[in-house]
């Protein structure tokens, strides 16, 4: 089990010699050298001679190092010093009994000096050297203590240095045993002065890799302010992390570095075969290579693995335990919710729609799926029939859904027009919804191919609707009341495409919806147009309003629940897929390439950064994929990648992925420097930007205060090496296909880095947590989100048009996703709306950097962040009773709760973590 070559220890931790490779553990010493000797001999082997004649009078042998002699041993005696070290080792939390009985003998062998060898690199420079000055080689040992945290280990290293070694600026540290260690921290004392060397990485086996990892002080620096002595370690750890673009990456790597989505589809499977994303024809951004062998090289398709096999992450971005556990048993209830149909659906050989409403309830009682009665003969026998006959009868809790809180106190609300119109503000997507400034209302697609640009939604129908509220059209645009929710550019190029599907059936149009805000604060539907792709006879556009009479009500029944319907293809696709968690990728990866762990831009995005990557990895493998969840439940199918391409190449540019600048794009705001942010909004009661300005400002207040402590001198930004190289690859490689855009942002003054960082931020943070964790909370009931649909409105000389007649409700549900498909969605819906019990939140900002830096001004600047995201939790508390803000309270109406900075943990509706990780 261990094959590394252990080194032997005295009881005082200096490091002696090599010993043989273990199991032959090391005896203790018959002839011990007194401490002082032992001490001076490894200190300097000048010195041999002065304590020579000491030597001879005992007759005992000094035990010198194999190590090397240093530069200090070489210059002349000044004196020694003793340095402590505290190490901290994370536990794991949970093992299997084989490891538990290797963390065992681990345990033994870090006690004894075997585990881990550690050595303390100065900021002072050897002249003789030109490169810091070195310590010995320590090991680290003793039995391990819990303190207070009982999920870290304690060790202690004891360094005998000279006087003047100067100040530790880095430690190198080398895993002996034959497995990885997760480093929590170091904590040097060196007299008075106690420096903080955090961790939370993983260290590598010797055996994997020989070289030693770099960890460096927790104090920050910019390249140019780089101490002497750790300098060329500087540039050593980031090279180390880049990789050089060849072979396939191993679990115990730590490398970044960039690709194609080349990883979606299988070329082997004909109904697998997926385009590849990136590049001229389909633009994206890259994800994280992995350098898996190819399946196919026209295209170039990377082999997905082993169904059990986890994609490669860069080991530091993996899950932690109490993350993993939480997905898991995310994976565990969606296991029950769409196995147990799945088999029921295929030994009845049927996959069976909602035939009323009660259907539906029963998906939030104990009874929904299967109930808990005598054990089932399936007619099956041997081990699969018993595996069968076991999950068919499972008990019931594993089958039982939370109420969705759309529903919770109203399970009427979502059949009323102004909840419709709530959701575009405050729902689980509320970035699309935008400013109507003209008429008529033109698309942008080719005329030849799409026909006629202009809407049929004409200055007429629009009138009509108007004046129902007491408005002439002329005084709603002046007053600014119409407003247009349009898919139609987005969706219209695909829906022959989407309407075509064979394997598993769904119908869709592109959509355009008129909304009018209403003097009471209301935004209602006015009208709905629901396009085809025209054909020699037809146009193919329909028009919707809501009518007084049975069939027109029907009808626009059919025609929101089509528009909602896009609605969520568009934001699983685009706003959370896209627009959070794709582009977010090449900033993760560009940072840990560009910008070394000492740089203050590094240490401000690190917390933002945590499991993106993993979470990424984990869509790729089996909710982005070909045959994956969202082909198979959202009204894209096998072409839904292909639509978000699309959406990146159309409408993507990170200059408006800023909060004020996305409502101001959308006409939702208006410029006003009199305003904290900037901009005045429109519509005043729009919970979602409302609340997000109170963050954004929280979050520029924090990066502008943070980028001017650190980039005093205004030349400074432009002379920095790391950060012109991090900005360059964001645009150059992790956007390749948009690097010749003109809209990217110069990195030339602190105000250029302050808006740069604060979008980062703000996605990672307050605009993901707007668009994700309201997933369940919303979508959970199939009626009010179904994220797809199975038939097109019935017309007058349609044959479905009859059944419709006669039993209306029937067309509605039929139109539906199947029970199948439905328990499928929600499952994911209800673990993508889960805050894990590890999660880190924007709001505990202050605890969680004090640990990575040692400058009180900083600190101050993370903890009047957190004071002022306090403030901002009560200012939305106080909102939610405002009864003036129809939007956000009202008789069994949910409080517009996903920007409240807390949360426990749970589908909660609330709560904005660091990063994308779920």
């Amino acid at each position: 089990m261990f094959i590394a070559s252990p080194v032997k220890t005295n009881l005082y931790g200096v490091s002696l010699v090599r010993s043989p490779a273990f199991p032959v553990l090391p005896r203790p010493l018959q002839h011990r050298v007194p401490l002082s000797r032992q001490v001076r001999a490894v200190i300097s082997r000048e010195e041999k001679a002065v304590d020579q004649e000491d030597e001879k009078s005992t007759n005992r042998s000094v035990v010198y190092s194999s190590s090397p002699a240093f530069p200090w041993q070489r210059s002349k005696y000044t004196g020694t010093k003793t340095v402590m070290a505290v190490v901290k080792i994370r536990k794991k939390m949970r093992e299997k009994l084989t490891e538990r009985l290797e963390h065992q003998f681990e345990l033994l062998l870090k006690a004894v000096g075997q585990g881990m060898l550690i050595q303390l690199i100065s900021e002072e420079i050897d002249p003789e050297t030109g490169s810091g000055r070195r310590s010995l080689e320590t090991p680290v040992l003793g039995l391990p203590k819990t303190r207070n945290d009982p999920r870290n280990l304690e060790f202690t290293a004891t360094f005998t240095v000279p006087t003047d070694f100067g100040k530790p600026g880095a430690i190198l540290v080398t895993n002996l045993l034959s497995s990885e260690i997760c480093l929590s921290e170091i904590i040097i004392r060196d007299g008075s002065d106690t420096i903080l060397f955090p961790g939370n990485t993983w260290i590598h086996s010797k055996n994997d890799n020989p070289e030693g990892r770099i960890i460096f002080r927790s104090q920050p620096c910019l390249p140019s302010h780089t101490p002497a002595g750790i300098k060329e370690l500087r540039e050593k750890d980031l090279r180390s992390v880049r990789g050089n673009g060849k072979g396939e990456r191993k679990p115990h790597e730590r490398i970044y570095d960039y690709d194609v989505y080349n990883d979606l589809g299988d070329p082997r499977k004909k109904d697998r075969v997926r385009p590849i994303l990136g590049g001229p024809e389909r633009p994206y951004p890259r994800r994280c290579r992995t350098g898996r062998p190819l399946v196919s090289r026209d295209p170039p398709c990377e082999s997905r693995g082993k169904d059990k096999e986890e994609f490669y992450v860069p080991r530091d971005e993996e899950f932690e335990d109490i993350k993993r556990d939480t997905f898991t048993a995310g994976r565990l209830k969606a296991l029950f919710h769409n196995l147990v149909p799945s088999i029921a659906a295929a030994l009845s050989n049927l996959d069976i729609p909602f035939t009323c409403f009660s259907d539906i309830d029963k998906l939030y009682k104990c009874d929904i799926v299967l109930r808990p009665t005598e054990p089932k003969d399936t007619g099956l026998s041997g081990f699969i029939g018993g595996f069968v006959d076991g999950i068919l009868n499972v008990g019931e809790t594993l089958l039982k859904y939370d109420t969705p809180a759309v529903i919770k106190s109203d399970r009427f609300a979502w059949l009323r027009d102004n909840e419709f119109g709530r959701q575009a503000l405050a729902g689980v997507n509320p970035v699309n919804i935008e400013l109507l400034k003209e008429l008529p209302i033109k698309s942008k697609l080719d005329p030849a191919v799409y026909g006629p640009q202009e809407s049929a939604l004409t200055e007429e129908v629009i009138a009509r609707e108007v004046l129902h509220y007491g408005m002439t059209l002329e005084q709603a645009f002046e007053e600014k009341r119409l407003f247009l929710l349009d898919y139609h550019d987005m969706l219209l190029p695909f829906v022959d495409k989407i309407n075509s599907i064979k394997e598993d059936p769904r119908k869709t149009y592109a959509s355009r919806t008129i909304f009018f805000y209403s003097k009471a604060g209301a935004l209602r539907p006015l009208a709905i147009e629901l396009s085809l792709p025209p054909t020699p006879e037809n146009n193919n556009k329909y028009v919707y309003v809501h009518g007084h009479d049975a069939t027109t009500h029907w009808i626009w029944k059919l025609a929101k629940a089509h528009v909602c319907s896009n609605d969520a293809g568009v934001h699983q696709l685009v706003n959370h897929w896209l627009r959070t968690h794709a582009s977010m990728e090449p900033y993760i990866i560009a940072t840990n390439r560009q910008l070394s762990t000492m740089h203050p831009v590094y240490k401000l995005l690190h917390p933002h950064m945590r499991y993106t990557l993993e979470i990424n990895a984990r869509a790729r493998k089996s909710l982005i994929n070909g045959g994956g969840i969202i082909e198979s439940c959202f009204t894209p199918g096998k072409y839904s990648m292909e639509l978000s391409s699309a959406a990146y190449k159309s409408m993507w540019r990170f200059d408006m992925e800023g909060l004020p600048a996305d409502l101001v794009r959308r006409g939702m705001a208006e410029e006003d420097a009199s305003e904290e942010c900037g901009v005045k909004l429109v519509i005043e009661d729009y919970p979602y930007a409302a609340d997000g300005l109170l963050i954004w400002k929280a979050i520029k207040n924090l990066v502008e205060s943070y980028v001017k402590h650190f980039y005093s001198d205004p030349k400074s930004i432009a002379s920095d090496s790391e950060l012109q190289a991090w900005w360059d690859e964001i645009k150059n490689k992790g956007h390749y296909d948009k690097k010749d855009e003109p809209w990217w942002p110069k990195l030339n003054t602190t105000q250029d880095l302050s808006e740069i960082l604060t979008s980062m931020i703000w996605i990672a943070s307050g605009q993901h947590a707007a668009i994700n964790f309201g997933q369940y909370p919303f979508g959970g009931y199939v009626p009010n989100r179904p994220t797809l649909l199975r038939k097109l409105i019935p017309h007058e000389n349609d044959p479905e048009y009859e059944m419709f007649m006669r039993n209306p409700q029937y067309c509605f549900l039929s139109s539906l996703p199947t029970q199948l498909q439905a328990t499928k969605v929600m499952a994911v819906q209800e673990t993508l709306s889960t805050h894990s019990a590890d999660e880190e939140y924007l709001i505990d900002s202050r605890e969680n950097q004090r640990r990575w830096f040692q400058d009180e001004e900083v600190v101050k600047y993370f903890s009047k962040f957190s004071e002022e995201l306090e403030e901002v939790e009560k200012k939305i508390n106080k909102r939610n009773k405002d009864k003036k803000l129809k939007n956000r309270t009202g008789a069994g109406m949910p409080p517009y709760e996903l920007l409240l900075p807390t949360s426990p943990h749970g589908v909660t509706g609330r709560g904005i973590p660091n990063s994308i990780s779920i």
